[in-house]
């Protein structure tokens, strides 16, 4: 039996719309030749001209947040607390068992910027593509933001999950879910305006919080989700080991198994 993976992560680059300005990624590439005089330290005597074309190594130096690229945020991001006032696990602490399960994907690219997704929504969707959850299952959400990645829009692009929404997954055993947007929650400038309006501040980062009486994990900055169908593939998202962190850098894929 063959199989078919799908990537479903962004890249990490400058000079790309991936994230507010005041947290971007910067990269600095450093090419087989700017590299000599760092190689020849390693070796006394050594001359550049004594390399194969004068050619040392290529590296890069990197400046990076763990929610730069797509990323696996743990239930500490959400808050210091879950599941009701036990500890926050860190990204170093996650189940790996949560983060290779079958996957559901629940399209809603057709909700406008800004819109917050109820659990009446969820359902419906779950409805319309004929799937009961599963514990464990990885829900991954199509927003319109994908296809916006890279553009001046991006971060305020797509839908968001509230509260209500989240805690649907959640209470159907669901511990891992994913999203193409820039957050879990509705881009914060559709948020902020709410809060101006209203002064709840619980309308504020709701679908994160919901980690407080849940705990769960997401991915954010998915990309290329239109390429999976609403089920029958495996994600596969292992979190980079960082120890007492908030979230972990991960190459987001999806499996399709020959025959499914």
């Amino acid at each position: 039996m063959g199989r078919h993976i799908i990537d479903i992560s962004i890249y990490l680059e400058n000079d790309v719309v991936s994230d507010p300005p005041v947290y971007r990624p910067k990269i600095e590439y450093v090419n087989h030749h700017t590299s000599a005089a760092e190689m020849l330290a390693f070796f006394p005597g050594l001359q550049k001209e004594d390399l194969p074309d004068g050619e040392a190594w290529a590296i890069e130096r990197i400046n990076l947040i763990t929610h730069n690229g797509t990323h696996l945020d743990a239930p500490y991001h959400f808050h210091s607390t879950m599941d009701q006032g036990e500890r926050a696990i860190t990204i170093d602490e996650v189940p790996l068992d949560w983060c290779m399960q079958p996957g559901v994907k629940l399209d809603f690219r057709h909700f406008a910027d800004g819109y917050v997704v109820t659990a009446a929504d969820v359902e419906a969707e779950l409805n319309r593509i004929g799937h009961t959850l599963k514990p464990l299952e990885i829900v991954v959400v199509n927003t319109a933001a994908g296809q916006r990645y890279g553009q001046d829009n991006y971060v305020s692009a797509g839908c968001g999950m509230g509260y209500d929404a989240t805690m649907y997954l959640l209470e159907r055993g669901v511990k891992l879910t994913g999203t193409d947007a820039w957050s879990w929650d509705a881009p914060f400038v559709y948020t902020a305006e709410k809060y101006k309006e209203t002064r709840d501040a619980k309308l504020i980062w709701e679908g994160h919080k919901a980690g407080k009486d849940i705990g769960y994990c997401h991915l954010e900055k998915l990309h290329n989700l239109e390429a999976l169908p609403a089920s029958g593939f495996t994600v596969c998202c292992f979190p980079f080991k960082i120890r007492g962190a908030s979230a972990g850098w991960t190459r987001a894929v999806a499996i399709i198994e020959d025959g499914q």
